[in-house]
């Protein structure tokens, strides 16, 4: 008996940074790609970079996008505009919703890409659109100038149109429009911070929605579908097949000028790092190879069983900063809730995240006793004093703490902040950060290691924000 969706649960969305081609990529090819490549993409990281600030309010923006009309819940509202090579959107509306095909290949392409992804969302999840209340969808084409990436902008889709040598357009590929448009629904719903574990899961939902949506419009089984994403991306210089493989993660690409895939398949090659926010489109190959490992044991469409029990934890309660563990657990619980503690599904869930080593764990709750195995004995009685002072009500609010005393992820996070000295790399950058008004100011101190920096709040990146704040509040 088929159950109705799970209820949505709608949330402040989270305004992370969101493009298909990772940072690292094109950083590489900024410092090794002979020339006009290597110019297109130090623009399209200069381009990238101006997105993020904007979203964070430390810069202000130049679009003039308004929140497309809503649809009326039997279909699509979808506007597609063309932005004529420059960078100001949304530029010219070009194809409203129930126009003919313009004959101009990136703008109906989007048009379709756009349809495609709300058609998965209505018919196989009973959503209407991203945020479940009839949210138009817009895009914009041509964006830029050999812009070699697309994004999702909080309100709308940006495609570029590659160089035609390494990257192709980028409305090309489905998954790519799919995934990217799939970050606004992790938006609407889990809202899952953009940083670390949870940044991860952010990319991999994306993902996830990327390669369903495309096997939802060719109507293919999980066994026969390639699991690619942006595979229609990548240009005839390139020696790979896509950015990325959910079957097979770490084999996407290997070329002289991109690099060599990155994306570890198990929790035995996980990568620690401080670029991309922590890894996000690196890790992401944990989860990645967990839901294949599901889809292809439980056979026939991965729109039914498998993407149904992803659904149900991104409605659920699930939160913002959840780890691969968590996300585990509450899979497999929603599992058993939606087919049965004994059901075939509940059993190919535990399996798929054996096959990637990672262990369902319940989300840890704050509590006022030091963990004994958490980190080391130092950590239980390194105490950092934060303060916070400004906002519209100009107060100041203090919390003095010991790590040991915080949830294991909140005192993980300090760790790394205090040992690999983030938070005097943001305080030298301050400068040019100029506080906005009724904005906070933090102040951070810590004996061991020495630490003292006082840091304006648009200095300050969102995960670290909301760490201090839900420090504050511990």
């Amino acid at each position: 008996m088929t159950r109705p969706p799970a209820p949505t649960r709608h949330v402040h969305p989270v305004r992370p940074r969101c493009t298909i081609v990772p940072p690292f990529i094109l950083a590489r090819l900024a410092e090794t790609a002979p020339e006009p490549v290597a110019e297109g993409a130090r623009t399209t990281l200069q381009l990238d970079e101006g997105l993020f600030r904007r979203r964070r309010g430390v810069a202000p923006s130049e679009d003039s996008s308004e929140r497309p009309a809503m649809d009326d819940g039997t279909g699509p509202n979808r506007s597609v505009h063309d932005a004529q090579n420059a960078t100001r959107l949304p530029g010219v509306l070009v194809r409203a919703e129930g126009a003919e095909p313009t004959g101009d290949v990136a703008v109906d392409e989007a048009y379709d890409g756009l349809g495609a992804t709300w058609r998965l969302l209505h018919d196989a999840l009973g959503r209407d659109s991203l945020d479940d209340n009839g949210l138009g969808l817009a895009a914009s084409v041509h964006y830029g100038r050999n812009y070699l990436n697309a994004f999702w902008n909080g309100s709308q889709m940006v495609f570029g149109d590659g160089d035609g040598r390494l990257f192709n357009r980028f409305t090309a590929s489905l998954d790519v429009i799919a995934h990217e448009l799939a970050h606004g629904l992790t938006e609407y719903t889990a809202g899952l911070n953009y940083q670390g574990q949870s940044g991860a899961l952010n990319e991999h939902v994306s993902d996830v929605f990327g390669a369903v949506t495309q096997q939802y419009a060719l109507d293919q089984d999980a066994d026969v579908a390639d699991w690619l994403i942006g595979a229609a991306l990548l240009g005839p210089d390139v020696n790979g097949v896509a950015l990325r493989s959910m079957a097979a993660p770490g084999t996407a690409y290997d070329d002289p000028q991109l690099g060599r895939d990155p994306q570890p398949a198990t929790m035995a090659d996980y990568v620690d790092t401080t670029d991309d926010y922590g890894g996000v489109h690196i890790n992401s190959g944990i989860p990645n190879k967990a839901f294949h490992a599901l889809a292809t044991r439980l056979g026939g469409p991965a729109w039914e069983a498998p993407l149904q029990i992803w659904y149900d934890v991104l409605t659920g309660d699930i939160r913002a900063d959840c780890t691969f563990a968590t996300f585990a657990h509450l899979t497999l619980a929603a599992a058993r809730a939606r087919f049965g503690a004994r059901s075939v599904e509940a059993d190919a869930v535990a399996a798929a995240w054996a096959s990637v080593e990672v262990e369902p764990a319940p989300a840890r709750q704050p509590t006022r006793t030091p963990a004994p195995s958490t980190g080391s004995d130092a950590d239980a009685t390194t105490r950092v004093v934060l303060r916070r002072t400004g906002g519209f009500a100009g107060l100041t609010r203090t919390a003095s703490v010991e790590l040991g005393d915080l949830p294991d992820v909140d005192a993980e996070a300090w760790r790394l902040l205090l040992a690999e000295q983030r938070l005097e790399s943001m305080a030298s950058a301050a400068p040019d950060e100029r506080p906005t008004p009724d904005s906070y100011s933090y102040g951070v101190r810590c004996d061991a290691p020495a630490t003292d920096v006082t840091l304006p709040e648009p200095a300050v990146p969102q995960d670290v924000r909301e760490l201090f704040d839900r420090t504050l509040e511990a």
